[in-house]
């Protein structure tokens, strides 16, 4: 219906019983909706040099100015840029300035995810008005908290000290499934053996982690733009990207995939839970928890999960974990994986959940995945039939 402009007043209280409607629309919805209650980011570090190299890499230690393992300037702006993100997507959850009983941040004992946790502080949290303590240095000390590497046992994979892990690992590498792979790729390994300076047997021993090393200095090299050898072209690097995604899909996942979940990831997932439970029961002010820890922590965390995706996890990624309370007053749980900056992070749904779960629901479905007694399981030679 058209309102002719010789009614005015008929005009204007339409208009305002609409605005009214909207209003009261809103409010309802603010009243019944969800609202956040607690989130948890674990994140892989930012770019790093190379952890190793190989026999006859002429890229030697030397080359990059820290030596190995270390965060780099790119790590750091990736950190940096992540922490401005999760400032953005929770601006209307988080305070703006710093407070100490919102947030906790926990780091493996590693220089480059210290330091990857300091630099997405500085992004999270610049100090603002009262909080600058130098106009020259907009910055700010937050505390990252660690424990001894050989304490380890939440952030850091494989978690050592757990022999049925690794006897299943060995089972995994004798299936014929995986068999079938290394098979497939004979030629190429020992190729690649005799190029970088190995023999066979010690390239393919997956405990000492030549195999990785040697892709790993080859995919950081190439970053950044230093000598490669010729034989390490696309294609090699290809074949090289796909066989790591195989043997991480392969550690974690697979082969009795539960039983490893139990002994590796679902450590970390029950540690998530139990933190998730006690928010939905007590609530205590505390908001968020940053993890600042390594791609193979995200590879054990979503194989445990049944959501990963078989890629290697890049640098500065970072899987979310949101809890909302909802209009009726069931707790639910989300969970988002940032794995690029030119898309936004994509829902993650567990197998048995679609969108949101319900935290008894997550419960229920990570059940299987949670021992409460480790040492027991990682001592037992016995198989659970599973």
């Amino acid at each position: 219906m058209n309102v002719s402009a010789k009614s005015p007043v008929l005009s204007f209280s339409r208009l305002g019983f609409y605005f009214l409607s909207l209003l009261f629309g809103l409010l309802l919805q603010s009243a019944t909706g969800r609202e956040l209650q607690f989130v948890i980011s674990v994140f892989r570090h930012g770019d790093r040099t190379p952890v190793s190299t190989f026999p006859t890499n002429t890229v030697k230690e030397n080359v990059w100015p820290q030596g190995y393992g270390q965060l780099t300037k790119i790590g750091m702006q990736q950190q940096y840029e992540l922490g401005v993100f999760t400032k953005e997507r929770y601006k209307h959850f988080l305070s703006k300035a710093y407070n100490r009983k919102e947030i906790y941040v926990r780091s493996t004992d590693y220089d480059r995810t210290i330091m990857s946790a300091q630099a997405n502080l500085a992004g999270l949290f610049p100090p603002t008005y009262s909080e600058i303590w130098n106009e020259n240095i907009l910055w700010q000390p937050i505390p990252v908290h660690t424990v001894p590497r050989s304490d380890e046992k939440l952030l850091s994979y494989p978690i050592g000290g757990c022999p049925r892990f690794y006897q299943l690992l060995k089972e995994t590498m004798a299936d014929k499934t995986f068999q079938a792979l290394l098979k497939g790729q004979m030629k190429f390994l020992a190729r690649l053996a005799a190029n970088v300076g190995y023999d066979l047997k010690t390239l393919l021993d997956f405990n000492n982690h030549k195999l990785w090393n040697v892709y790993d200095a080859l995919l950081v090299q190439k970053i950044h733009k230093q000598a490669r050898q010729q034989w390490a072209g696309a294609h090699a690097m290809k074949t090289l990207g796909k066989l790591m995604e195989h043997s991480l899909s392969a550690i974690f996942g697979g082969y009795k995939h539960v039983e490893k979940s139990r002994l590796q990831g679902g450590v970390f997932v029950k540690a998530i839970l139990e933190k998730l439970k006690k928010i939905a029961q007590t609530p205590s002010g505390e908001k968020m928890i940053l993890y600042s820890a390594h791609d193979i922590t995200i590879a054990a965390l979503q194989s445990s999960l049944g959501v990963f995706n078989g890629k290697l996890p890049p640098y500065a990624a970072c899987h979310y974990f949101e809890l909302y309370k909802e209009g009726n007053g069931v707790f639910t749980v989300q969970m988002y994986y940032r794995n690029s900056t030119s898309a936004p992070p994509h829902l993650l749904t567990m197998p048995g959940c679609s969108g949101a779960c319900s935290l008894e629901k997550f419960e229920e479905l990570v059940s299987p995945i949670i021992t409460d007694n480790w040492n027991q399981e990682c001592n037992s030679q016995m198989s659970t039939p599973l």
